[in-house]
């Protein structure tokens, strides 16, 4: 048995995302803009879905995002560290013209897909296993009339998706979902290896339109 749809949906902003740095496993809290996002997302994501299983990262963005949904639907949360966000060890909390400045030769290597040498750092290769087996054992449990949405991080979905969609941990051909937005996969037939289908990526009530992190506002937006 297995979860016929998977949810992977990015936690609202934070202050580091509106100044650019880095976040990691720092446990940087919603801003206000990021509150008004979740609530707005999971009300958006409640009129196309019917969530059967929350699981969530442990740390407080995505467990705040995660409890905007779980009230609409009311569910409770699951707590799975093995969601959060890359590590990027000593770069958290910097920019990337600060990192450039301190590690340019590793900085570098990291613009152009490379793996640097970041002490504390995870490899992509290492977020992407322990995303998928998290994935697939939350899964594992319901069945093929059920939504598991896992709320996340940006780097931890791109390569979450990736990983199921069977690609190797240094395929790039995506970038993380904007701020409150998510991936949709469906369970891929055995017939053709059981891997998963990616069906959607980067949705939202806006579809990320270019005023989403300016906040609330009297606009009327399109759901789709």
């Amino acid at each position: 048995m297995t979860a016929g749809r998977v949810l992977l949906w990015r936690h609202g902003r934070t202050a580091h995302n509106a100044s650019g740095r880095l976040q990691g496993q720092i446990d940087i809290p919603l801003d206000d803009v990021g509150r008004w996002q979740a609530h707005t997302a999971a009300a958006a994501l409640t009129a196309r879905y019917r969530p059967t299983l929350i699981v969530s990262s442990d740390l407080s963005r995505a467990r705040a995002t995660a409890e905007a949904l779980a009230e609409q639907v009311g569910l409770d949360l699951v707590l799975d560290p093995r969601v959060r966000e890359r590590s990027f060890g000593d770069w958290e909390g910097m920019t990337s013209q600060e990192i450039a400045e301190r590690w340019p030769a590793d900085h570098a290597a990291w613009a152009l897909g490379g793996e640097p040498h970041r002490p504390g750092g995870e490899s992509r290769a290492d977020v992407a296993q322990r995303m998928q087996e998290a994935v697939a054992e939350h899964a594992a449990g319901l069945d093929a009339g059920d939504t598991l949405v896992v709320v996340t991080h940006g780097a931890a979905i791109s390569l979450a998706v990736g990983a199921l969609l069977g690609l190797p941990a240094d395929w790039r051909g995506i970038t993380g979902p904007s701020n409150a937005h998510w991936a949709e996969l469906h369970a891929g037939r055995a017939t053709h290896g059981g891997l998963w289908r990616l069906t959607g990526y980067n949705l939202g009530p806006t579809d990320a339109s270019a005023d989403w992190n300016a906040g609330p506002d009297q606009q009327v937006r399109d759901p789709d």
